[in-house]
């Protein structure tokens, strides 16, 4: 199916026109970033954590330190809600009512799945890896088995899922198109810098080609 199912939980209710179902628009936003919010409820207590997070097909894998009070929560079954948001343009209207951003944002619903088999959890790694950095992978060295031990990974399967997105310029009451106030929108993007080289290298090759063009 190329569409999420809306729920009663995932039905965009303010603004519906800009929520969004389909897969494509789902996966983009989250292939584009890398870094979520998780949030869960440990006794009473909601805890909104960032963290990093890669995908396979409707699966959205978490990790971290075995040690982590979130995975080791979120490995016992309590439920979570992952976010992943895009800003891309402060959005100024002539009245301060009427101001906005522009921003992409995919909301995740369900509860995670501890990963134990040691394939799926290597699996898991490199996904993370080339998430962040397509083409790593091949150039480092693999996780160790005690490495592999003091890494938790959780499954979050993407069942159920909604985007919402604002684009355009700012929508202003009629009676205020008058005003002398400049409107538009200021659009923002992540800029890509010069690598900065470890200062503990010892004959370190050239910079790859996947680092020189990195884009997401």
């Amino acid at each position: 199916m190329s569409q999420f199912q809306p729920t009663e939980r995932t039905q965009v209710k303010r603004l519906p026109k800009r929520g969004h179902y389909d897969r494509e628009t789902v996966y983009k936003i989250l292939d584009t970033g890398f870094v979520c919010h998780a949030g869960f409820n440990v006794d009473g207590q909601p805890f909104v954590i960032p963290t990093n997070y890669g995908r396979s097909g409707d699966t959205l894998y978490l990790h971290g330190s075995a040690a982590s009070r979130m995975l080791k929560t979120l490995s016992a079954g309590v439920p979570v809600c992952v976010t992943v948001t895009h800003v891309d343009g402060i959005v100024l209207a002539r009245s301060a009512f009427h101001h906005s951003v522009n921003y992409r944002s995919a909301v995740i619903l369900g509860t995670a799945r501890l990963v134990e088999d040691p394939a799926e959890k290597m699996e898991a790694l490199r996904i993370f890896t080339e998430h962040v950095m397509k083409g790593r992978w091949d150039d480092v060295r693999q996780p160790t088995e005690q490495e592999l031990k003091a890494t938790t990974v959780l499954a979050l399967p993407l069942e159920e899922v909604s985007a919402k997105v604002r684009t355009g310029g700012p929508i202003d009451d009629e009676a205020d198109y008058t005003l002398p106030v400049w409107a538009g929108v200021l659009p923002l993007e992540t800029v890509v810098r010069e690598p900065i080289p470890d200062a503990q290298r010892k004959g370190d090759p050239p910079v790859p080609d996947y680092l020189k063009n990195y884009s997401r």
